[in-house]
């Protein structure tokens, strides 16, 4: 059995864990350590926790993100149809521009309806 074809992808692999795992154990080992009481104490939000962790969030919180979502999730699909657009033409140009017109009424829709306000 002939395993030198995997090498790559086993080097890969190691240097992505090197990657994500020598950062962590830099700053544990390197980075200062000075407790305190408002270091140590729990949050939730970026606020001091002040009722049941149960609570009920406001629906802005949820509804910014969905929104960050959609909207990004959409615009990845434009870096595929960038560099295949020599190859698929004006219908490819034009069917993009239709999922672009789309994508802007849905966006003025939310802003008329205040979607994107944070009041």
């Amino acid at each position: 059995m002939n395993l030198e074809p995997y090498l790559p992808v086993i080097l890969f692999i190691m240097v992505g864990v090197a990657v994500g795992v020598a950062p962590q154990v830099m700053g544990f080992l390197l980075g200062p350590r000075k407790p305190d009481q408002a270091k140590n104490s729990p949050y939730e939000c970026g606020f001091e926790a002040f009722e049941d962790a149960r609570m009920k969030f406001d629906v802005r919180y949820y509804l910014v993100a969905i929104l960050f979502i959609l909207f990004d999730l959409e615009i990845a699909f434009l870096f595929p149809w960038a560099v295949s657009l020599r190859e698929i033409g004006a219908v490819g140009f034009w069917a993009m521009m239709i999922f672009l017109g789309i994508l802007v009424v849905g966006f003025a829709y939310e802003w008329k309806k205040g979607a994107l306000d944070w009041e």
